[in-house]
């Protein structure tokens, strides 16, 4: 064995259960390679009532850092040394990163999708409309709200998830937010009408992902108007309807990879101090989910 070889990895990876259709050991891997990173990203099914033990493995195993997805990311916490502001914020980890020996919950959901959209537009000062109240919802709605955004309309049909996830940003949010916030609570009843002066519409609801993917989004099309920017958080298929609803009335649209690979590639960051390729990481989901439709 030469000085220079060493077969240690690098270990990150996941914890959720069921873990099996998570995609995202793809594009991690692939920006590992891609960067010569010495590194492994784990995909481990772990039930709620191993959390804890799956947590105390991977400081035992000097592991740099993991995700965690549904049921965990509440859960965890309680197994961490500290939080981000953010996560703070929404109350709820998607990523773990080891910091001077310490175990801090970060939660990257909301970040890679404000970097999408800032691809497009500055969010500062911008109205956003958000289908949904649930995880993904939370964390959109709290980075947005601190990357300026002016106003938040929520739209959901369960009037307390969608009344506490205000009430979030309102009561919690607004004085660390970037801008004079606001957010309000519309119980979503028939096809929804995005009013007329909205920037930005998001679908943070699991309408349209896989298996189910002709389903259609109950929000009435005429009401999206060009110029408009529409967000879908589903990555499979990368093309729901809605995207392509959008899309025909004149909207910009983004895609669910953009969020998926926007937090992939700031965990990555996280735990390598390397900024990764995310053109490879798009690619790699794509080859797995096959090219989007485009139509």
């Amino acid at each position: 064995m030469s000085a220079d070889q060493n077969f240690l990895s690098l270990l990150t990876g996941s914890f959720a259960t069921p873990a099996a259709e998570n995609p995202t050991v793809v594009m991690m891997e692939a920006a590992y390679r891609h960067h010569g990173l010495q590194a492994r990203y784990i995909n481990c099914d772990v039930p709620r009532e191993a959390l804890g033990d799956a947590v105390r493995g991977a400081r035992a195993m000097g592991w740099i850092g993991f995700n965690c997805s549904i049921p965990h990311k509440v859960a965890v916490i309680r197994h961490l040394d500290g939080l981000g502001q953010s996560a703070a914020l929404m109350g709820a980890v998607n990523c773990v990163v080891v910091r001077d020996g310490k175990l801090i919950g970060e939660n990257t959901d909301g970040k890679g999708f404000v970097a999408g959209v800032e691809r497009l537009t500055d969010p500062a000062g911008k109205r956003m409309v958000l289908f949904g109240a649930g995880g993904a919802a939370r964390a959109i709605a709290v980075e947005m709200a601190l990357a300026g955004v002016r106003h938040v309309t929520v739209v959901n049909r369960g009037e307390a998830d969608g009344r506490s996830l205000v009430d979030l940003l309102n009561d919690r949010v607004r004085p660390s937010a970037a801008g004079d916030f606001t957010a309000t609570f519309v119980r979503w009843e028939g096809d929804h009408a995005v009013a007329a002066d909205t920037d930005i519409v998001v679908n943070a609801t699991p309408v349209g992902l896989f298996p189910d993917v002709d389903a259609r989004l109950n929000l009435d099309v005429a009401s999206l108007r060009p110029g408009m920017i529409a967000v879908d958080v589903i990555p499979n298929p990368p093309r729901t309807r809605f995207v392509r609803d959008a899309e025909r009335r004149g909207c910009r649209v983004i895609d669910g990879l953009a969020m998926l690979v926007g937090q992939g590639r700031i965990a990555v960051r996280y735990w390598t101090g390397i900024d990764p390729d995310e053109e490879v990481m798009r690619r790699a989901l794509l080859d797995v989910f096959g090219e989007p439709a485009q139509a």
